[in-house]
């Protein structure tokens, strides 16, 4: 029987580090953290995620500034708020939830964000700065990933690894963050041949896909650990009720060393990354430095990954 990889049971660990880093900085006369979220127009998804992040930020006591604008923004007005949070000494991370409406460049105002204060790791910048080891904001998803990957593996040296999925916000930052911790990285794709018989000889299974129960039992050799970060929603037609499915078929998958559940898996650790780059971001911006993943145990540096 796999174990099961428990995400909120490790989120709230790296909470209660988050916690103790800002009682430490303000006992030090540092200034609390603050996070800025930025919702444009009334998306009903995201308005849900931004309530969590706030929640999130008032259990770890980072400060949240919310700025909620209508649909009909101008992007001017946008990159205009965000330079104005750029500048703002009270503020050391900037969230701007997406989708943005259309008529928005989002990779523009993404790019506009100060990569010291971009606390989701999707600045060009932070994603080189990822790319060649070179320090850096991880993006928060992977770095879940990492983390709980090291809950359940001692050392990752000299592992095969398959990532499922090639995305700019999980596939490819994984695989970056699997390399540095010296495993040898496969990165799969909606074109790649074979696909079973590559996940076959792999170690660790990240299925990052978007495809609902992708990844058959069969697939998973035993003792593999198999990390789940699809999610997809779907209507239960004997129920009638809506469920949400991950892109592995978790329940054939037993046979796995470890694997994570979804829900319940990845999710609360995303959120939890989040509010640890915010409070590094914080402490490198108030000490002069650049915005760095926090030395956590539960949220090392990649340094820390090759174990």
């Amino acid at each position: 029987m796999a174990q099961i990889i428990d995400g909120k049971a490790v989120a709230n660990r790296l909470d209660e580090k988050s916690k103790a880093e800002v009682d430490a900085m303000i006992a030090a006369g540092m200034q609390r953290p603050g996070l800025a979220v930025i919702l444009v127009g009334d998306d009903g998804a995201s308005q849900v995620y931004v309530r969590r992040k706030i929640k999130a930020c008032q259990k770890v006591g980072i400060t949240s500034i919310e700025h909620r604008l209508p649909a009909d923004t101008t992007q001017e007005d946008l990159l205009k708020l965000v330079h104005e949070l750029n500048n703002d000494p009270a503020v050391h991370g900037i969230l701007c939830q997406v989708p943005l409406p259309p008529h928005i460049d989002t990779r523009l105002v993404l790019r506009s964000i100060s990569p010291d204060k971009d606390v989701d790791g999707f600045h060009p910048v932070n994603v080189g700065r990822l790319s060649t080891g070179t320090g850096g904001i991880v993006p928060c998803t992977p770095l879940g990933v990492m983390i709980l990957l090291q809950s359940v593996i001692d050392g990752f040296k000299g592992k095969d690894a398959v990532v499922i999925g090639k995305s700019n916000i999980v596939g490819k930052p994984v695989a970056n963050l699997l390399l540095d911790a010296e495993c040898t990285v496969t990165v799969t794709h909606i074109y790649t041949h074979g696909l079973p018989d590559i996940c076959r000889k792999a170690d660790i299974i990240v299925a990052a896909a978007g495809a609902p129960h992708l990844v058959k039992g069969d697939w998973v050799k035993p003792g593999a650990v198999v990390i789940d970060v699809g999610i997809t929603r779907v209507m239960d037609e004997a129920t009638g009720k809506e469920q949400l499915l991950g892109d592995v078929d978790f329940d054939n998958c037993q046979h796995a060393g470890a694997i994570t559940p979804v829900p319940g898996g990845v999710g609360p650790m995303t959120i939890a990354c989040l509010m640890a780059n915010t409070v590094q971001a914080a402490k490198a911006l108030q000490s002069g430095g650049n915005s760095r993943t926090a030395d956590y145990e539960d949220a090392p540096s990649r340094s820390m990954f090759g174990g």
